[in-house]
């Protein structure tokens, strides 16, 4: 004999507001019992600027109707100038637009203001990761490091495929043509020495013993063309790695009272000092805002996708996750697994 039982959604804020959110202004609602028919809402929207007085307008707006939470979406970055000048002084809600997909009755804005107000009245919807400023300082440090390493990177490419132009091999014997063997003999080709013997003879350390192999890789064409371009790439090789210290530096300052964490981290294997501050900068250092280990693991994008349907399990997909921590992870796997890769991080 079936139950049949009555639901209905239990109301945790009495007074919430959706705030829908775009590049010029943006709109607000505020969701509040109706004082004329029990059980019923009452909806007030208003638009604003996302001017610095138009914002304090909203929050003294949203202040005056007494709101208990208040729901964005994270809006490409729009949310980012509205959300840190509102967070101080309400509880506010950052929702990732992919858990409401497949709402209908969406149409427009105010609609939209509307229908955020209601799940963060009832508790519907889970707020996103939004670290303080500190660490949200630290993110932009290493994810801007992270695209200076990739350009310094480029760069030594760039430098590689000129000297294939030479028809010299430099880059099959030596793993870092940038490197204090290959960087003598290049500056060495630059000021116009031809010589394969003399060249090979200015490696140093390891790569002395492959001295044979450099004299062979060293017989090409190298013009007054091929010095000029090779020495801008070396120069803006120095340049960014220049530029890369000093972030180095300031990541440094900023982590000075985390070194034990660091330490602990980098106790994993496969992670570096370099990974060790990557993890703190995109996680905050503080594993109590994740549930569990699980719930950590799916924020970053690393577990994989469920997709089940009357007991047969189809192809999930993996989330995108976090793809800053999501690659260091897997070229740390592949360290730990005698795999050497040479990280270098990419950007959110």
């Amino acid at each position: 004999m079936p139950r049949h039982q009555g639901v209905k959604d239990d109301i945790i804020h009495l007074h919430s507001a959706g705030v829908d959110l775009g590049k010029r202004f943006l709109l607000a609602c505020v969701r509040t019992p109706s004082a004329k028919r029990a059980g019923s809402w009452s909806l007030e929207t208003e638009r604003f600027g996302t001017t610095a007085g138009e914002i304090r307008r909203l929050l003294s707006w949203l202040v005056d109707r007494q709101v208990e939470v208040v729901v964005m979406e994270a809006t490409s970055d729009y949310w980012r100038g509205v959300y840190y000048r509102l967070q101080p002084h309400l509880n506010l809600m950052l929702v990732n637009p992919a858990h409401l997909k497949g709402i209908r009755g969406r149409q427009t804005d105010p609609n939209d203001a509307a229908f955020l107000a209601r799940p963060g009245a009832s508790g519907m919807v889970m707020a996103s990761f939004v670290p303080q400023r500190d660490i949200r300082q630290l993110r932009d440090l290493t994810r801007r490091r992270t695209e200076l390493v990739r350009a310094a990177g480029w760069e030594a490419q760039r430098l590689e495929k000129k000297l294939e132009d030479t028809g010299m091999k430099l880059s099959a014997v030596l793993s870092d043509v940038a490197g204090t063997s290959g960087r003598a003999i290049l500056e060495a080709l630059i000021v116009g020495q031809r010589n394969p013997g003399r060249l090979a003879d200015l490696a140093v350390g390891r790569a002395r013993n492959k001295i044979p192999a450099l004299i062979e890789a060293l017989d090409g064409e190298f013009t007054d063309h091929h010095a000029f371009m090779v020495r801008h790439y070396l120069d803006e090789i120095d340049r960014w790695k220049q530029v890369i210290t000093g972030f180095d530096a300031r990541i440094a300052r900023l982590l000075a009272d985390r070194e034990q964490d660091l330490a602990s981290l980098v106790t994993i294997p496969g992670i570096g000092r370099l990974g060790a501050e990557i993890i703190i900068a995109e996680t905050g250092g503080d594993m109590t805002q994740f549930a569990s280990a699980h719930h950590l693991a799916s924020w970053i994008g690393v577990c994989p996708g469920q997709n089940e349907s009357a007991g047969v399990s189809r192809s999930g997909r993996t989330r995108p996750g976090n793809s800053n921590l999501k690659r260091l992870l897997g070229i740390a796997e592949a360290n730990s697994l005698g795999l050497t890769i040479r990280f270098e991080p990419i950007t959110a």
